[in-house]
């Protein structure tokens, strides 16, 4: 279990899907996301399912960010090289700082599993002291990039409560 602390940290999970946000797709990446964070200790306050837009997204990540009531927010999604893969770009226009590791870790970990994992632009990033995730869009890379970085995650969060504004 990532959270050794015990504290019970507050989720949000953003789906960005063109056909999902439509009810064309079943949203398997975000329910993987949710089932894995319930079992380390997370508590799901907020879901959403939205298009590859980066005006679109960047909202949501802004939105949620600064409300105060989520500690952690991991978008599924738009990560790859396709033309309407803008999650990175929506989410570096809105954080505060980056957090590289996070992102370099999940490629690296997942290069075991597929030499696709090196096409990831999976960016990660702080807004209002919120940790912002980006995780590719299938089920299976979701699994695998969670599990590099759980590990991580509850020591990452006990260090950003400081810059929370309450």
């Amino acid at each position: 279990m990532s959270n050794q602390n015990k504290d019970i940290f507050q989720l949000g999970i953003l789906t960005i899907s063109d056909l999902g946000s439509i009810g064309k797709r079943e949203d398997t990446s975000g329910e993987a996301i949710s089932k894995i964070m319930r079992e380390n200790g997370f508590e799901v306050r907020k879901r959403d399912i939205v298009p590859d837009e980066v005006d679109l997204i960047s909202g949501k990540l802004i939105e949620w960010s600064d409300s105060g009531s989520i500690d952690i927010l991991i978008s599924t999604g738009g990560t790859g090289l396709g033309p309407r893969d803008v999650t990175p770009e929506a989410t570096e226009k809105v954080i505060d700082f980056d957090v590289p590791g996070i992102g370099e870790v999940m490629r690296l970990e997942t290069l075991k599993f597929t030499p696709f994992a090196m096409l990831s632009r999976s960016v990660a990033g702080v807004r209002s002291g919120c940790l912002i995730i980006n995780l590719p869009g299938s089920e299976k890379a979701v699994k695998e990039t969670l599990q590099a970085v759980l590990p991580a995650l509850g020591h990452a969060l006990q260090m950003l409560k400081g810059w929370r504004i309450h």
